[in-house]
């Protein structure tokens, strides 16, 4: 027989339901799934442009371009907003931002108007940003701390299966909807990101008073209570540096490896697929299982990508480079699961958002730099050596993260 928990005011509260059953998880969830499926067809639905003759390659190469500065710039803001005012409300004004943008974006397409298309996708990626930091701080509102990991889970799960199915789902549609309509379907996903998501706490556990607002000022006490966690700013720096390196190298190098090694596309598009194969199954198996040292478990999930590019550096056989894709795929998100998690349970609550923007900022934000830089250091010193300075950063960069205090276990708390 279940008994009714207790709240913090010692009233009963109903007994918890399976975080898949909650409807306000759900409405949360379905949100962040279309904000990713919008994300993810935009650039394949650009590529169609180009492929149709209403966009040239540099015109694609300026959207997607502009659309990451969009992004960029406003995760930190987003994070700000969201500390500050109601992350119910960042939400929708960012998914609406993005939704309303889209159709102007359509628009400039449609009229070579490449100006302006390049003004409203940087609108939509400014949205987008946006929405990451509020998204993440306000699953830790919706969900209580045992159901978490997962919750997060399940939020990565779409992500992947994401991926997976709107570059199909575009594919499929193109076949009678042209350029601007498919346009037009992301829009309506913006806007189902921007409506979908439940509203939030009255008060804010953790906040105090709210004070005059200065966003240098908050910015900066974000900053602190990074500082205050050790453990977060190593992970953070291995995460970072395994995304610009060796996610980088992979994304820039393994094409060439698959053609001119082993003469094929095949490669390249069994090794992608294996990688998101590998990130479901991590997903699903790190919602359940809680290892003791959660932390090193992760940044020994996180230094398996490392196994991508020793992979392409010796390039036994296709299947061989399939394996270790799909172990750099389990990998990640034994690492990203319980890293969201720990944030949301260890980070200050009226401070988070701004320490999850500052999270994506860095990890992904430098990722850009590193596939710009990878072809040229290529040309420079050899393709083998970029690989194999690549796959040692991999590994050791978890690897010095668990030195951190509180690293063990992702928490300054003892056991």
């Amino acid at each position: 027989m279940s008994h009714p928990q207790k709240t913090d005011a010692g009233r009963d509260a109903p007994p918890r339901t399976h975080v898949l059953t909650d409807p306000a998880f759900l409405r949360l969830w379905i949100g962040s799934t279309a904000s990713g499926l919008a994300t993810w067809a935009m650039p394949f639905i650009l590529g169609l442009a180009v492929l149709d003759g209403s966009l040239t390659a540099v015109g694609l190469g300026v959207l997607l371009a502009t659309r990451t500065t969009g992004f960029l710039v406003s995760l930190p803001l987003g994070g700000l907003l969201a500390d500050r005012f109601s992350r119910r409300s960042v939400v929708l004004w960012a998914g609406l931002t993005a939704a309303l943008a889209t159709p102007v974006m359509a628009a400039g397409v449609e009229a070579s108007a490449l100006v302006l298309a390049a003004v409203a996708a940087t609108a939509v990626g400014a949205g987008q940003g946006a929405c990451r930091p509020a998204f993440q701080a306000l699953t830790a509102e919706v969900v209580d701390e045992p159901r978490r990991q997962r919750a997060n889970a399940a939020l990565t799960v779409s992500v992947r299966v994401t991926t997976l199915v709107a570059p199909a789902v575009t594919a499929l549609l193109s076949t009678t909807l042209d350029t601007s309509a498919l346009l037009l379907v992301t829009a309506a996903l913006w806007a189902v990101a921007a409506l979908a998501p439940p509203g939030e706490a009255r008060t804010r556990p953790g906040s105090a008073a709210p004070e005059p607002w200065s966003p240098v000022a908050d910015f900066a006490d974000g900053l602190r209570e990074a500082r205050r966690h050790p453990w977060f700013l190593a992970g953070l720096g291995a995460l970072t540096a395994v995304i610009a390196t060796g996610y980088s190298a992979t994304g820039v190098l393994l094409p060439v490896v698959s053609r001119d090694t082993f003469g094929t596309e095949t490669v390249l598009a069994g090794a992608m697929t294996a990688y998101t194969a590998g990130a479901l199954a991590g997903a699903l198996v790190i919602g359940r299982w809680r290892p003791s040292a959660q932390g090193w478990t992760s940044l020994c999930g996180l230094a398996l990508y490392g196994f991508a590019p020793l992979s392409l550096l010796v390039p036994v056989s296709p299947w061989t480079v399939v394996a270790a894709y799909v172990l750099a795929g389990i990998g990640i998100e034994l690492f990203n699961v319980p890293w969201f998690t720990a944030a949301q349970r260890e980070v200050a609550p009226d401070k988070l958002a701004r320490v999850s923007s500052l999270d994506f900022l860095f990890s992904y934000g430098l990722a850009p730099v590193g596939l710009a830089l990878i072809a040229p250091a290529a040309q420079a010193v050899g393709t083998d050596t970029v690989l194999a300075v690549c796959a040692a950063l991999c590994f050791l960069a978890p690897a010095a993260a668990a030195l951190a205090p509180g690293a063990k276990r992702f928490s300054a708390r003892t056991a």
